[in-house]
Order: C-alpha cells, then structure tokens, then sequence
C-alpha cells in the first residue's frame, strides 16, 4: 500500500513540475493523472495494489470535500457578492459537460459499430 500511494504522490510531484515549470494553466495533479494513465495503458494496467489503493483512497473520497467545504463557509460574503457569476459558470460547464459527454459517446459507439461490421 505505502508503494502505491508513493506511486500515485510521484505522479501527482511530477505533475506539479512539469505545470510550474512550464507555466502551464493546467493543475499539477490533472498532469500527474494524464502521465500515470498513459504509464498504467503503456504497462498493460494497475497492479493489484495499486489497484486495492484506488479502491480504498475511492472509498473516503468524500473526505477529500471537507476542504473545500469549509473554504466555501470562509468565503460566504464573497460568494455572496459573485453568485450571478457563480451560477453562470456552475450552469453553462454543466452543460458544455453534458454535451462533450453525449458526443463523445456517439463518436465510440459509432466506432464500435463500424468495427462489428467489418469482417
């Protein structure tokens, strides 16, 4: 378990690296979870511990809101004073999402199906 979770910390330090040094506009740890992704297809897949600690770390992700609900409760007035924009933003990603999510899905099931037909 101490070897996955290093493995997933070194991803997410290498992300982190790569965004600042660079100066990218993309988090750290989205960089770290591309770079381990491609590592994990490169490999064939995840360990089984690797595998058992994703499960685990899944299992009390909620705990990982509690951050992020208490700088909510920190910056209420804030909020508050910016909830038009807020909205706006929460609604219009919601459905740029939801759009990405259907075209996508149409685009592999018409692969799928074009790979089913030919002989």
């Amino acid at each position: 378990m101490i070897g996955a979770i290093t493995l997933l910390l070194v991803f997410q330090l290498i992300g982190e690296v790569i965004a600042r040094t660079l100066a990218l506009p993309i988090p750290g740890p989205v960089i770290g979870m591309a770079l381990l992704f491609a590592a994990l297809v490169a490999r064939g897949g995840p360990s089984p511990e690797l595998r058992g600690t994703a499960q685990g770390l899944l299992q009390h992700l909620s705990l990982l809101f509690v951050p992020a609900g208490t700088g909510i409760m920190l910056h209420f007035q804030r909020m508050s004073d910016e909830w038009l924009a807020l909205a706006l933003s929460l609604l219009g990603s919601t459905l740029i999402t939801i759009a990405v999510t259907a075209l996508t899905l149409r685009f592999l099931a018409r692969r799928r199906d074009h790979r089913s037909d030919a002989p």
